[in-house]
């Protein structure tokens, strides 16, 4: 499991503006969740990390492999034949808190990478992984991702302030 706690003081005075008015956060969680679904999808073609570094291209070893296999041997990094981790980013939310992420098993290589071997060996003495997996960042918040949670909450305050008796959105 991966976690990344993000304390922003403005977000966190915000919410709790907005918790005052609200009394149950769950709905401004789970919009703040789809913002970062969507925007952690909208990673992928770019190929970018949260902070806007390239990720690293894939080797032509791995995509030796795909061909070999019969796999579209899609150049783009994190793109495996299957899409499954790109289409299976999720978040899950509370009322205190959002969560979101992959459940794919190699998520957590693809985000931080993994040396040759660092997970055993095979049967037959091959390493697990059989070489160097480098790291492509794809959780994490990049500025804009920062400005918009910002963003998201304060609408939810101010629909929150103009209902009536300013205790709803």
């Amino acid at each position: 499991m991966l976690r990344i706690d993000y304390n922003d003081a403005e977000l966190q005075a915000s919410l709790v503006r907005l918790g005052a008015l609200l009394g149950n956060l769950t709905p401004v969680m789970q919009d703040l969740g789809e913002f970062l679904v969507a925007s952690t999808k909208d990673r992928f073609p770019a190929g970018t990390a949260p902070d806007g570094t390239p990720w690293a291209p894939k080797s032509p070893t791995t995509l030796e492999a795909y061909r070999r296999r019969g796999d579209p041997a899609d150049p783009r990094p994190l793109f495996g034949p299957t899409g499954s981790l790109s289409r299976g980013i999720f978040a899950q939310a509370d009322a205190g808190s959002v969560e979101w992420g992959s459940a794919m098993i190699y998520a957590r290589v693809m985000q931080e990478g993994a040396a040759r071997g660092a997970f055993g060996a095979t049967s037959r003495g091959a390493p697990i992984p059989w070489g160097d997996i480098p790291a492509r960042p794809f959780l994490g918040l990049s500025d804009d991702d920062e400005s918009a949670l910002i963003a998201i909450v304060e609408e939810w305050l101010d629909r929150a302030a103009a209902a009536p008796g300013g205790t709803g959105a």
